[in-house]
C-alpha cells in the first residue's frame, strides 16, 4: 500500500478534509478511512492519495459491507497468530491485532485515471475508506440491472458459490444447510437453483425463518431426527453445529465447513457414525478457487459470476442493516459484542 498512499492520521471530526475529499489545508487529495487501532476499538484516519497513473483508477466509495463474521473477528483481535498471512485481504494497511486497515467489499464510482471505466460504478476488494486507488484490474464493472447498494454482497456471493463447488451437490440431492448469515443462506439459494434438489435451511434462532421463507426455501429451528442428507453445508459459526452436521448425515455424504473459528479449538464426536457412515468432513476457502473448477475458473470470472448471479431482487432481503461511514467505529463496536445484530450491515457514504 506505501505506493497508493502517503501518510496517515486519526481524526474525531470531518473538518480536516472536506467533502471534496481535498484538504482544506494543503489542497492535496485526501480521503479517511476505517481503521482497527487495537482490539475492540477503532477510528477514522485522514490518508492522503497520490493521483491514479495510466493503468489505475480513483474510486469514490458509495457503500461498503462489513463481513460480520471475519472482520468481528478481527475487531476483537482473534486472528490465530498462524493464520495472520492467510487473513491478509487485498489493500490491508498495518498488521493484526492493530492498528490494521481492514475489509474486502466497496463499491463506488470510478471518478478519475484509466479512461475505459471512468463514470462507472465498479466492485474492488478494499478496506472502508470513502476514496481509495486501486490498479484498473481490481476495479470491476457493475453488471446491468445490479444497483451499487446491492453490490455489497459480492464477496459473499462469490463465497457461497465456492462452497457450492466444493460440496459436490449433485442434482436430486438432499442438502442441509447449516448456520444462517449471509454465506449460509446465499448458499442455500444457490443449491435450491439445483434441479431437483431438496434443501433444508437450518438455524437455531427461529427469527432467520422469515429470511429463508422470503429466499424461498424450506426452513426449520431444530435438527430433525433422521439422518438422511446427501450433503451438508455448516456456517454457523458455532462447534455445535457442526456436531449437528455429523449427525445429519446419511451414508458416505459429504459434511462441507464453511465457517471459521479463529482461534476457537473444537470438538467432535468423530467415534460414533463417522467412520462407519464412511463420511467425509471437507474446507471450503474461498482464498482459491475450488479443485472442480480450478482448472477454467480464475478469480476474475468468479468474482464476475458472483456479480451477475446477484441481479435477482429477492436478495435485498440480505441486507437489514445500514449507517453512516462516520458510525463504523461505534458499528463494528456494536456488531463484535452483539448489541447490533444484523446479516449484512452495510455502510453508506454521503
Amino acid at each position: 500500500m506505501a505506493d497508493l498512499q502517503g501518510g496517515s492520521k486519526r481524526i474525531s471530526s470531518d473538518s480536516e478534509v472536506g467533502t471534496s475529499g481535498v484538504s482544506a489545508t494543503t489542497g492535496t487529495t485526501g480521503a479517511r478511512a476505517f481503521w482497527v487501532e487495537h482490539p475492540g476499538r477503532g477510528a477514522i484516519r485522514v490518508e492522503r492519495l497520490a493521483a491514479p497513473t495510466a493503468d489505475q483508477v480513483l474510486i469514490e466509495t458509495r457503500f461498503s459491507g462489513i463481513s460480520r463474521g471475519t472482520e468481528t473477528l478481527v475487531f476483537r483481535g482473534e486472528v490465530p497468530d498462524s493464520q495472520i498471512e492467510l487473513m491478509r485481504c487485498p489493500f490491508q494497511a498495518g498488521a493484526f491485532p492493530g492498528p490494521v486497515k481492514y475489509g474486502y467489499m466497496a463499491v463506488g464510482r470510478v471518478i478519475d485515471g484509466d479512461p475505459a471505466l471512468l463514470g462507472q460504478d465498479v466492485f474492488s476488494l478494499h478496506p472502508h475508506q470513502d476514496r481509495f486507488v486501486v490498479p484498473s484490474a481490481m476495479a470491476v464493472p457493475l453488471p446491468k440491472n445490479l444497483p451499487p447498494g446491492r453490490a455489497v454482497l459480492t464477496a459473499n456471493m462469490e463465497t457461497a458459490l465456492n462452497v457450492l463447488w466444493d460440496s459436490d451437490i449433485r442434482a436430486g440431492d438432499r442438502v442441509a444447510v447449516i448456520g444462517l448469515g449471509v454465506v449460509g443462506l446465499l448458499t442455500a439459494w444457490l443449491a435450491h437453483a439445483l434441479p431437483g434438489t431438496e434443501v433444508l435451511a437450518l438455524d437455531t434462532d427461529p427469527d432467520k425463518g422469515a429470511m429463508a421463507e422470503a429466499l424461498h426455501l424450506a426452513f426449520a429451528s431444530a435438527p430433525p431426527s433422521a439422518g438422511n442428507f446427501d450433503r451438508i453445508i455448516h456456517a454457523s459459526g458455532h462447534p455445535p453445529g457442526l456436531v449437528t452436521a455429523l449427525s445429519l448425515a446419511a451414508f458416505e455424504a459429504r459434511i462441507t465447513e464453511a465457517s471459521w473459528f479463529g482461534s476457537r479449538p473444537v470438538i467432535l464426536p468423530l467415534g460414533e457414525d463417522f467412520h462407519s457412515k464412511r463420511l467425509t468432513l471437507a474446507s471450503s476457502q474461498v482464498g482459491a478457487v475450488a479443485p472442480s473448477q480450478r482448472a477454467g475458473w480464475t478469480h476474475r470470472r468468479r468474482l464476475e459470476k458472483a456479480l451477475e448471479l446477484l441481479r435477482d431482487p429477492v436478495l435485498d432481503v440480505l441486507i437489514d442493516g445500514e449507517s453512516a461511514f462516520e458510525d463504523l467505529p461505534a458499528t463494528l463496536s456494536a456488531l463484535a459484542d452483539g448489541r447490533l445484530r444484523a446479516h449484512c450491515h452495510r455502510v453508506r457514504y454521503s
